[in-house]
Parts: structure tokens; C-alpha cells; sequence
């Protein structure tokens, strides 16, 4: 199939529109449904398609891979829950190793100033199961950091 720049930037849009959901799900309800993880996996691979990326796709997912094997250690100690290892190894199969860089450093800003106005009191947080720490959402981080990766064309079509 021949690149389309339209149909991959159509799939961003889509994708930053799930991404948001995600994000607002994520701070009602403290979870991440499945489905929607799926649908994201899907958008990757329809952008992927319409991009002429595939040749950085195995790369892409051996990241994920790894990102997956990595926090499954911090979700096995509880300090992680499975919704975030989720939305995290989907947004590193988006970002690929080209992007990850970046991404990881939004992701490190917005959760920062996420952390913060939970402290301020502007945000909302969650007991944790021990007393003295409280959870906040963490795919609003994640969305927003991706959705920026996206904006700043680092996913664009090559050539």
C-alpha cells in the first residue's frame, strides 16, 4: 500500500481522541480498560500501515517488549498497577526507539506538575493500600506526553 499522510495523520487524530478518554477514565475510575488498550495496538498498526513505518515496527515492539518485561517488576511489587503497564508499553510501541527519548522526558514533566497539583490539592489523588502515600492517575501523564510526541512530528511519515 502506497504512504498516506492524511490517513496516518487521521490516525493520530483518532488516536489522541482515545488517548484522551483514556486519560479521563483513568482519573474517574483509577483503571484502564482492555478494550481500549486493543484499540490503541490497532491505531498503532493502521498508522504503521498508512505511515511506511514498518521497517521500524520490530524495533517498536521489541521496546515494548522490554518495557513490558521491565515494569512487570514494579507491578509485582505493588508499586504500579496493571492499567499503567499497560497504557506505558502501548505508548513506547507508538514512540518507538526513535522517540522515546522525548517521550520519556514530557512523561517525566507532565507527571511532575501531575504530582504536584495532587499536592496542592488541585488534582485528584487516592489512599494507596499503605496510609501514609496516595496513588494519582497516571495515564493522563502518559496521554499527554504521547499526544506532544505526536505534535512535535516525531512520528511522521519517512522520506
Amino acid at each position: 500500500m502506497a504512504h498516506s499522510l492524511p490517513l496516518a495523520n487521521g490516525v493520530l487524530v483518532v488516536t489522541a481522541a482515545v488517548l484522551f478518554y483514556v486519560a479521563v477514565t483513568d482519573l474517574k475510575h483509577y483503571r484502564i480498560r482492555n478494550e481500549l488498550i486493543l484499540v490503541l495496538i490497532g491505531l498503532f498498526l493502521l498508522h504503521t500501515l498508512f505511515s511506511g513505518r514498518w521497517l521500524n515496527a520490530a524495533w517498536s515492539l521489541g521496546l515494548a517488549a522490554f518495557v513490558l518485561v521491565f515494569l512487570v517488576y514494579f507491578y509485582v511489587r505493588h508499586w504500579m498497577g496493571g492499567g499503567d503497564v499497560k497504557i506505558l508499553t502501548v505508548a513506547f510501541l507508538w514512540t518507538g526507539v526513535e522517540c522515546a527519548l522525548p517521550f520519556a522526558i514530557l512523561l517525566l514533566v507532565f507527571a511532575f506538575l501531575h504530582t504536584i497539583a495532587a499536592r496542592l490539592g488541585w488534582a485528584q489523588s487516592q489512599q494507596a493500600n499503605d496510609a501514609s502515600r496516595a496513588r494519582i492517575a497516571f495515564a493522563p501523564s502518559v496521554a499527554a506526553a504521547l499526544i506532544c510526541v505526536f505534535m512535535l512530528g516525531c512520528l511522521r511519515p519517512p522520506g
